[in-house]
């Protein structure tokens, strides 16, 4: 298994036969929408044409970040086969405006989705600030457990801690691998609009209480005032001194 990071909360994960992109952001759809201050302060490692081997591309929600038209529509074209596993929101923005066509889009609901012979992804409810569902159950703002070769993947998306999203990932046992967002939400950042996530230390703690083995933290290398400086993020792992694994997301990770 290879993990890559993709910048934001974007991974693309190996896993066996099956090549899987979780919530990619290869644009800069942002700055357009949002002005300058919100340029990429990282370079996309590629072009959204250059996705050529995505079987699966999973996206936890509708914000422009993780469910962007200029990264998805161009992955749908390059990638004909290619299915689309989004929250209910980002499915219906998927299906409409962005064209791709409806068969080739799951909504994330309460139930396993084959990746493929070896992979399962099961989504679970993500509170972002707080947790909203429709009348089916279905989450607005959606994480990922994916089961592979004995593993438990979690890309919890944008989220904060809530009871009831600890109670939904304990429900499946031990998580080897947690990728959790670290952009705290504060008052200044909440002034600008920035809905914000968990903080390190929030995140740190998350990962105890659902049993992490390692922990990717995500969500804070991308935009000027949405950043968390790395030294932030090692200082707090070395003196809180958690069970866990740190891993600094990179490209080409081996775990």
């Amino acid at each position: 298994m290879t993990i890559s990071h993709l910048g934001q909360s974007g991974f693309r994960l190996r896993l066996g036969a099956a090549t899987v992109y979780v919530d990619p952001y290869l644009s800069d759809s942002v700055e357009a929408a949002e002005g300058q201050e919100m340029r990429r302060l990282r370079t996309a490692p590629l072009r959204p044409d250059q996705v050529d081997d995505a079987d699966h591309v999973l996206v936890s929600h509708a914000h422009l970040d993780h469910c962007d038209p200029a990264t998805l529509v161009p992955i749908a074209t390059s990638c004909p086969a290619c299915r689309f596993v989004a929250s209910f929101e980002a499915a219906g923005r998927m299906t409409g405006p962005m064209c791709i066509e409806p068969d080739r889009v799951v909504v994330a609901g309460v139930e396993g989705i084959e990746l493929s012979r070896d992979a399962v992804v099961r989504p679970v409810p993500a509170a972002h600030r707080d947790l909203e569902t429709d009348e089916l159950g279905r989450p607005r703002y959606a994480g990922f457990l994916i089961e592979y070769s004995g593993l438990r993947i979690y890309h919890a998306g944008d989220g904060s801690v809530h009871p009831d999203v600890v109670r939904a990932v304990r429900s499946f046992g031990r998580i080897d691998i947690a990728m959790l967002p670290v952009n705290e939400c504060n008052y200044y950042r909440g002034r600008r609009g920035i809905v914000g996530n968990m903080s390190i230390r929030e995140a740190f703690g998350y990962a105890e209480e659902i049993g992490a083995g390692r922990v990717i933290p995500m969500h804070y290398d991308m935009f000027g005032p949405n950043c968390v400086y790395e030294d932030e993020i090692l200082a707090v792992y070395r003196n809180a001194k958690p069970r866990f694994t740190l891993d600094l997301p990179r490209e080409n990770m081996s775990l």
